[in-house]
């Protein structure tokens, strides 16, 4: 079991470096939104395999908190894309 979790976290890791290439490297705005929702998505799932794999709970906090604000984040930047302004 420890070495499927292991491959897993490996996993988490390269499409972590792939998400991180795309942010960087997107051409418009809304696949660079789209990307960093992703790389916010998969950081979210490392954080809960690892705590999964090593038995602590306070990455699980981390990771819960991780995806309110990568919520929150990803609505303002969309709203900002589409109506040029954050409020009103």
């Amino acid at each position: 079991m420890d070495t499927l979790v292991d491959i897993a976290l490996v996993w988490l890791v390269v499409l972590l470096g792939a998400c991180a290439v795309r942010v960087v490297g997107a051409r418009s705005t809304v696949a660079r939104i789209l990307a960093l929702d992703t790389l916010v998505l998969v950081l979210i799932g490392l954080l809960v395999l690892y705590s999964a794999s090593r038995d602590v709970s306070y990455f699980l906090d981390a990771a819960l908190i991780l995806a309110l604000l990568g919520f929150v984040a990803t609505l303002a930047a969309a709203r900002y894309y589409g109506r040029g302004k954050l409020f009103g």
